[in-house]
């Protein structure tokens, strides 16, 4: 009987958010029975409620079929396999939510992506429960209201799923998480399951590119626009040209690119892709602190953007005006080079700059930020000079991606737990023993500069310290990744970049 109410509840939600007609309650109904391997449908009375996202009944089901010996449900990657096969029951066709798209597209872009966004929330895509469990604030800097989220979302694989993992045969396809191949895939042991999974078609330069979100969205509308071909990242004037024109298409949207180098790319350098999505990060909110005139391009706003990392941003009404001037910074700044501050464009035939680029609308106006990027490593720093350093790695060591440069920091789950236990030795005066506890011990010499400056901490304040504290070392690490440097000799390097730009 149970497992009947639950499916029942299920059809209520799919019709009452209107991911299906009354017409489709039967068809969809055996649908859901023979993924459960059920002869038949046993009539039950429902309780009427309206629930925003289904999650609680598909655990409900997923709990059930983890009990029945022939469905075989026992792992994580299995369980999350379920549940999107149980919402594929619900979706449309790749085609006819692309028709949809369109059709409120015509009406109005933010229209779609509302329509595309809700959708993916409802058949639980975007795993909006586990989302939930990130820890999100802002921390106040000099440079403005710093984003910070701990990263809870993503689930941890089981022992189990590790071991199969390792059994499983190598397999190709799709090529990476991005391929549009993904859609309606049903996973396997070492791939998500994409049962319910869609993408809309976007033409950028007369491409066949694709957007969908994100299922574990870091803001709001996360959005990701991939190409349809499996290529690699590649920073480029066409690129760029792909950028303004899809803000141009999505004006409520900002969208941005990973540079294309390892290092100071993304995690998925193997195929070309953009983020992009409705919200605004702290460095958009960030002003221009010096204009510049750019010679040839009077008709172009340039000007450096009071921010940690080096960001150049363009702004104007020609799309075409800001992508000639785009295309020149990139490729002066490939061959750039500044002993002073120690930035060489290339060592051994190794190129080390590129740049991370993001667009936008504002005011009528197209928007370009340009942050200037170098992957160079040394002794001293093997992971990156332009990188976090060393004595930040206790909080971040990770690539310095997208998301960061523009004021997000995504940080490890692992800090939940940490931050926990180092708050309670600080309130306690225990710092020894915090240097005890492997849990703390790398928060140490962090722990102790704390205290030396926080006089008053209690069991009521010191998360907020903690907080605050953090949001300082992002700050370090933006500064950290940032190529010219933002004393005198860093800020007189980086206007030596600008007057090449006008020399050339």
């Amino acid at each position: 009987m149970f497992i009947f109410i639950q499916l029942e509840r299920l059809l209520q939600f799919g019709l009452q958010k209107k991911l299906i007609e009354p017409l489709d309650s039967d068809y969809v109904r055996n649908r859901l029975l023979n993924l459960l391997h059920l002869d038949a449908m046993e009539q039950v009375e429902t309780p009427e409620e309206a629930l925003d996202y289904p999650v609680e009944i598909l655990n409900n089901i997923v709990e059930w079929a983890s009990q029945q010996q022939d469905l075989n449900i026992s792992t994580i990657t299995e369980k999350d396999q379920l549940d999107a096969a149980l919402m594929d029951c619900f979706m449309p066709r790749p085609s006819e939510t692309a028709k949809a798209f369109q059709q409120r597209y015509r009406s109005s872009p933010a229209e779609a992506t509302d329509y595309f966004y809700s959708m993916s929330k409802q058949v639980n895509y975007i795993r909006t429960d586990r989302i939930a469990k990130n820890e999100h604030w802002y921390s106040e800097t000099e440079y403005g209201d710093l984003e910070i989220t701990i990263n809870l979302s993503k689930p941890e694989k089981d022992p189990t799923t590790i071991e199969a993992e390792k059994k499983a045969k190598a397999i190709s396809y799709p090529l990476c998480l991005l391929c549009k191949e993904n859609v309606g895939y049903a996973g396997r042991v070492n791939h998500p399951a994409r049962h319910n999974h869609r993408i809309m078609p976007v033409n950028l330069g007369e491409e066949s590119w694709f957007m969908q979100y994100s299922p574990y969205v870091y803001y709001n509308e996360h959005a990701i626009i991939f190409s349809s071909e499996h290529r690699p990242m590649s920073i480029s004037k066409s690129g760029f040209s792909r950028l303004l024109g899809f803000v141009e298409q999505f004006p409520h949207y900002f969208v941005g690119s990973n540079a294309d180098l390892p290092i100071v790319g993304g995690s998925i350098l193997s195929h070309d892709h953009f983020q992009g999505g409705q919200h605004d990060f702290p460095m958009a909110l960030a002003l221009v602190e010096k204009e510049y005139k750019i010679d040839g391009f009077e008709d172009v706003n340039a000007g450096a953007v009071k921010w940690p990392m080096s960001v150049i941003r363009l702004s104007g009404k020609s799309k075409d005006r800001l992508l000639e001037m785009a295309d020149l910074i990139l490729h002066t700044w490939k061959a750039h080079s500044d002993e002073a501050v120690g930035v060489y464009a290339e060592s051994d035939g190794q190129p080390h700059n590129t740049i991370t680029p993001i667009a936008r609308m504002r005011n009528g106006k197209f928007e370009l930020d340009l942050v200037l990027r170098n992957n160079r490593t040394s002794e001293e720093h093997p992971f990156g000079i332009f990188h976090p350093h060393q004595d930040v790695h206790h909080i971040k060591k990770e690539n310095i991606g997208l998301i960061e440069v523009m004021g997000l920091a995504v940080l490890p789950g692992r800090l939940k737990e940490e931050l926990t236990v180092l708050g309670n030795y600080l309130v306690e005066g225990n710092l020894d023993k915090a240097g005890e506890d492997e849990r703390t011990a790398k928060h140490l010499d962090w722990a102790k500069k704390i205290a030396a400056v926080e006089k008053n901490l209690s069991s009521e304040n010191i998360q907020d310290v903690l907080r605050k504290h953090v949001g300082i070392v992002f700050s370090r690490v933006l500064e950290d990744a940032g190529v010219f440097k933002r004393d005198w000799e860093g800020q007189q390097a980086f206007t030596r970049f600008i007057e090449t730009l006008s020399g050339r």
